[in-house]
């Protein structure tokens, strides 16, 4: 019997050991996958922030901030808190000064508009206002907010979304919501035309030329001039500005020339396209942001920045028929 118990003991000590190691092994592989899988992520998530705006997720970042929270929270609450407040008082205290800055230019001209005006500015994420450290909504919340604090009743509506091209533009000015506003406006701003590049650099990355692009903008200034066509039919009455874009690339590829002569000749063939239309005014703003001694693009090196951001509102405001710019209220640098 003694024998039959000693024997049971080892055969299950056996077993407990073998077990053991078949957890142990088995969980070295699964661990390595994991990680293999997390760094594909990323790199996948990197390379479509630099080709694609349109699939660049916002939804990833409180999701990840709620799960550090879980863990630390009750560690590192009280800095948190301190570090936020910190934060929240030095981005008060930018934005203030960027809207002081902006201030003194649009204080120039607010004087001459000679009614209340409706606007509405729709686009892509140039509209949208995304890369603005403040916050502000870009060009569009400088002078929103701007002319909220002086008193003067122009209000401005942004309709503009993340990654739009000009095919899923035209779809949205389908939507009662947009034109509605559109029905009201005395004018309409238009930022679109940098996804629609962007998506030929993305299908095709391995093997661009030039004749695509050449393809490519034949469509894209029929559906150029579709939305202009659509605007008017809404409201006839109406003034549409399309803002021109910059070389999104010159942050990466700023030593491809041929990007840049592919940005201008898209811009260069926009602006044939507004010439077709008396009510209809082409804003460049390419010039703005080539060879800067100033950073004006955001970290991504897509998007402007707060300055970046500035500089287009001063330029809308200069190529605006319904006001007039002072020289030297433009010209002035705020320090």
């Amino acid at each position: 019997m003694r024998r039959l118990k000693g024997i049971v003991i080892i055969t299950s000590l056996l077993v407990v050991c073998f077990s053991l190691y078949l957890f142990l092994f088995n969980s070295n592989p699964n661990q390595t996958k994991q990680i293999a899988l997390e760094t594909s992520n990323i790199t996948v998530t990197t390379d479509e922030a630099i080709t694609d705006e349109e699939h660049a997720s916002e939804n990833t970042g409180p999701e990840k901030e709620e799960q550090d929270g879980d863990v630390s929270s009750d560690i590192a609450g009280k800095e948190e808190e301190e570090v936020v407040d910190g934060e929240n008082r030095k981005r008060s205290t930018l934005t203030e000064d960027i809207e002081g800055k902006v201030r003194e230019v649009v204080e120039g001209v607010i004087k001459l508009f000679k009614k209340d005006l409706q606007v509405v500015a729709i686009g892509d994420s140039l509209t949208q206002g995304v890369g603005d450290e403040t916050k502000n909504g870009g060009y569009v919340g400088i002078l929103n907010n701007t002319f909220e604090e002086n008193n003067i009743d122009i209000n401005i509506e942004n309709y503009g979304k993340r990654g739009n091209r000009t095919d899923q533009l035209l779809k949205r000015l389908e939507k009662e919501e947009i034109a509605e506003s559109i029905q009201h406006a005395d004018i309409v701003f238009i930022t679109i035309g940098a996804n629609d590049i962007m998506k030929i650099v993305k299908n095709s990355f391995t093997n661009l030329h030039v004749e695509l692009f050449n393809e490519e903008k034949i469509e894209y200034l029929e559906r150029l001039t579709a939305i202009f066509h659509k605007i008017n039919e809404i409201n006839p009455d109406t003034k549409i500005y399309l803002v021109g874009f910059y070389n999104p690339f010159e942050g990466y590829f700023g030593d491809i020339e041929e990007l840049q002569m592919i940005v201008n000749d898209w811009n260069e063939s926009s602006k044939s396209v507004t010439e077709e239309f008396e009510n209809v005014n082409y804003i460049p703003t390419s010039d703005l942001f080539s060879h800067s001694d100033i950073k004006l693009l955001s970290d991504d090196q897509f998007h402007p920045n707060t300055s970046g951001y500035k500089l287009m509102a001063k330029r809308i405001l200069e190529n605006m028929e319904e006001v007039s710019v002072e020289q030297e209220v433009m010209t002035e640098d705020a320090e």
